[in-house]
């Protein structure tokens, strides 16, 4: 699975990129039942899920294909960003 999204002549999602994406719509919302479901039906690590999930959160096809999901996803990133930088301050 290639990590990087836009040396492709004709950007889009893999096969393997929508499966992930169509996982994270309907995946558990608890953290260890997530990172088990992750392991089992995904067969990768939740490391790896993150990762290419956060690259697939910047990528335009995805936005094209899967845009409610990429949306929230990102304002759920962004969130994480601005608390993780207001606990930093202290």
């Amino acid at each position: 699975m290639p990590y990087s999204l836009t040396m492709t002549e004709h950007p889009s999602l893999t096969d393997r990129d929508r499966e992930l994406l169509d996982f994270t719509e309907h995946a558990p919302r608890a953290a260890g039942a997530k990172e088990e479901a992750i392991r089992t039906q995904l067969g990768m690590t939740p490391v790896r899920y993150y990762r290419r999930l956060n690259i697939l959160l910047d990528y335009a096809p995805a936005m094209q294909e899967y845009p409610l999901l990429i949306k929230r996803l990102r304002r759920v990133r962004n969130r994480r960003a601005v608390t993780s930088s207001d606990t930093s301050e202290y």
